[in-house]
């Protein structure tokens, strides 16, 4: 063992790998590389959160007639704002089979992508990972509020008409129970959210040294409100949500550790 590695469940792992990381500190500016967080105890943290987040979820979203009202209002804001595409969309993805069959796959599948990034951040840029871990536990704690206090039946159970494309591929249920977890909390998409999440986290850790491929990372989220929107399973606005709730959670976990950045430069 080296000096530069303690170890793979040892608190510092900084070899190669970690040499690459040119990163941003805490307070977001410039700064040194930063040692690996220790793996059993991310591992821990990020599988609680996953308990809780599965538990609670399941727990929330429930009242079919709560929920389908405010699928309506949501409607009605939709076509206030001209924004009621959902219909629409819906019809043109399933007349066309092959894109429903690929927009399904890809609804299913994107957890491998939520996980390769964790990995990647973690292994190539620590400083990278904290501040989206941080981020990423906020979306949890704020996305169970939001399905508590605004659970909404999503387009696939409250609007006429529409088809639930996920459910008529699905590679896991073949059709048989509704597709998408818990069916009355559409609001906030959280595919579309975490599929944020993870551009947001190849953002902020390639952002110094590749910019170009950085802002690339955004359309995976891109894609993803199309097939969300397109399958029947969130409206606009869901996707709306989601963007706001990446935003604030972002700015509520990096702010505070900005200023006390700053706060700690001595004058001049």
């Amino acid at each position: 063992m080296t000096a530069e590695s303690t170890g793979y469940w040892g608190v510092c792992v900084d070899g190669p790998a970690a040499a690459a990381d040119r990163g941003v500190d805490e307070g977001g500016e410039p700064g040194p590389r930063r040692q690996r967080p220790a793996l059993a105890a991310e591992l821990l943290i990020l599988g609680v959160a996953v308990l809780l987040f599965a538990r609670v979820h399941a727990a929330t979203g429930l009242d079919v007639d709560v929920a389908t009202a405010n699928a309506r209002h949501l409607q009605s804001l939709e076509r206030d704002l001209h924004l009621d595409v959902e219909a629409s969309a819906n019809q043109w993805l399933v007349s066309r089979p092959e894109l429903g069959v690929a927009a399904a796959y890809f609804y299913r599948l994107y957890y491998v992508t939520f996980v390769a990034v964790l990995a990647w951040a973690w292994s190539r840029s620590p400083q990278a990972y904290v501040r989206a871990r941080r981020a990423l536990l906020a979306m949890v704690v704020g996305a169970l509020l939001l399905y508590w206090l605004l659970p909404t039946s999503p387009p696939r159970f409250s609007l006429p008409g529409i088809v639930d494309v996920v459910s008529q591929h699905d590679i896991f249920r073949n059709g048989t129970p509704p597709a998408g977890g818990v069916p009355y909390s559409a609001m906030p998409s959280m595919h579309v959210g975490w599929s944020a999440w993870c551009a947001y986290t190849v953002w902020i850790a390639l952002r110094p040294t590749r910019p170009y491929l950085a802002w690339s990372a955004w359309l995976f989220p891109a894609l993803m409100t199309v097939v969300v929107i397109g399958t029947g399973n969130h409206y606009v606005l869901d996707i709306v949500g989601s963007a706001l709730l990446l935003t604030v959670c972002v700015l509520a976990t990096s702010l505070p550790l900005r200023w006390r950045t700053r706060l700690r430069r001595p004058p001049g």
